[in-house]
């Protein structure tokens, strides 16, 4: 039975309520060791968070099974994987010889027996929900604000704005997404051909190769600057050729791995995880048969492929071409995740835009803000979130909109605009900008995760983790101000 927390200690351990932290460290691991330290020792924070924790397991299998790990360890090398922008390989270190972090996770100084596996840590921390996420964060902030802002305030201001969080992905070209698929397919299906005893795949790895030594001719051709219209003629042609050899061989052995797959399920050999594989080796196929078309459309029949029909990773197909116009940022690669800030720091509200733009969002986000969070009285946003829509219906959920309009100014827009109230808002909205700014720095430069699911538990998770360190902050700062007064007395 998977235990929600130990909190029988051993006699020879040391109670998480005892552990000591550098007050004036600046780095974001012991700020976050001091926000958890204060939700395990504070028991209706505790509960709380755990009970949310629970849904992990399913009811009916909390009372059977093998043990595993308990959901305390699960919170807290989830939160230190992201918000120390870490990888797995770093989380199993410090999560082993990380001697604050272990004290945390409930283990003695001098246990050296109760290590982690790497796989175990990977397995029990993607057990985590975007949904179970969000519940604990606003367990979170609400224990932040009592600490920031006192019992009786629970008027929040708030700053929204969004920004890219980058898939882990290279840079796409149809034709080396194309390599991708032959690649991943032609490796897959040669594994299972050799399980079965089939020797159709046994040149697999010339076969990459061969569709590789393609590419890479293609990569080094480049169109002719030369003034010579003939010459010009000369290189499309060599450019044009290149492609269709291409394509023609990727044509080829993608028909030779349908044909192979064909064979193998009427064989009746394959095994259910077998069968599993070669339906991904058929994903694999229609998106390679999708990049022959698009760069036969392209390189062969000039046509320009609309920006709908592209995708930019087989691996991450999630993933969308984002231009925002930044200075020497031309496009970037990933997800707009539109995040909701008060005035204390902390991430009151997150969304991750799948297919949208910043005005689609503004209602939602405010409106499912203020339903977590009754004291929300004011929320500012930047010109990109406008709509004539957008200003009327946010005045109706909160009192102050601070929405500047686009283009040119009426009477009555310059009269709302130039309101004291409104320009100071306007002035403090670039607060948000430093609350993305320490989510990038603390994880969400690039999500480390798989598929769209696991792109929002890493976002959700960064943002509990981030709050987690700002109450861990508001802590570290107390406790240093009650040391300054004992040494002043």
């Amino acid at each position: 039975m998977r235990k929600v927390i130990d909190l029988q200690m051993e006699f020879w351990k040391k109670d998480i309520s005892d552990i000591k932290f550098d007050l004036r460290s600046r780095d974001e691991i012991p700020k976050l060791l001091i926000g958890l330290q204060y939700i395990f020792i504070t028991p209706e924070v505790r509960d709380e968070v755990l009970k949310v924790l629970s849904d992990i397991v399913p009811q009916k299998k909390r009372e059977a099974g093998r043990p595993g790990m308990n959901l305390w360890k699960i919170l807290v090398l989830g939160t230190i994987r992201v918000n120390g922008n870490c990888d797995y390989d770093k989380v199993h270190e410090l999560a082993n010889n990380h001697r604050t972090l272990r004290l945390i996770l409930g283990h003695d100084e001098t246990d050296t027996d109760s290590l982690y596996a790497l796989q175990t840590v990977k397995d029990n921390v993607s057990l985590l929900t975007p949904q179970m996420l969000d519940e604990v964060n606003q367990i979170v902030i609400q224990t932040g604000q009592k600490l920031a802002m006192g019992k009786n305030d629970s008027t929040l201001k708030a700053s929204c704005d969004s920004f890219v969080v980058k898939t882990d992905v290279h840079y796409p070209t149809d034709s080396n997404l194309l390599y991708d698929a032959m690649r991943k397919m032609i490796t897959a299906i040669a594994i299972i051909c050799s399980e079965i005893g089939v020797t159709q795949w046994r040149q697999s790895h010339h076969n990459v190769l061969k569709v590789k030594a393609l590419l890479r001719n293609i990569q080094k051709l480049k169109l002719s600057t030369s003034k010579d219209d003939a010459t010009k003629v000369q290189r499309e042609a060599i450019i044009v050729e290149a492609h269709e050899n291409y394509i023609q061989v990727c044509h080829g052995l993608t028909e030779r791995v349908i044909e192979t797959i064909t064979i193998l399920r009427e064989m009746g050999f394959v095994s259910p995880s077998q069968d599993l594989r070669l339906t991904a080796i058929e994903d694999y196929i229609g998106h390679a048969r999708r990049q022959i078309d698009q760069i036969r459309r392209r390189v062969i029949l000039g046509e320009k492929i609309p920006h709908s029909e592209k995708v930019f990773s087989i691996f991450e197909p999630h993933t969308e071409w984002i231009s925002k116009g930044k200075a020497g940022v031309p496009q970037e690669l990933g997800l707009r995740v539109c995040v909701l800030k008060d005035q204390n720091g902390f991430i009151l509200h997150h969304r991750v835009m799948h297919k949208q733009t910043d005005d689609k969002v503004a209602v939602t986000m405010v409106q499912e803000a203020k339903d977590k969070f009754p004291g929300l009285i004011s929320c500012s946003f930047d010109k990109g979130f406008y709509t004539p829509y957008n200003r009327d219906q946010l005045g109706e959920i909160i009192e102050n909109v601070i929405l500047p309009k686009k283009g040119k100014l009426s009477a009555k827009d310059k009269e709302i605009e130039h309101n004291e109230e409104f320009i100071k808002s306007r002035h403090q909205h670039s607060s948000v900008e430093s609350a993305i700014n320490a989510l990038e720095n603390h994880g969400l430069d690039r999500c480390l995760d798989h598929g769209l699911h696991g792109f929002e538990r890493y976002v959700a998770l960064a943002v509990v983790a981030r709050n987690i360190q700002l109450l861990g902050h508001l802590i570290q700062q107390k406790e240093l101000k009650r040391e300054k007064r004992r040494r002043a007395a």
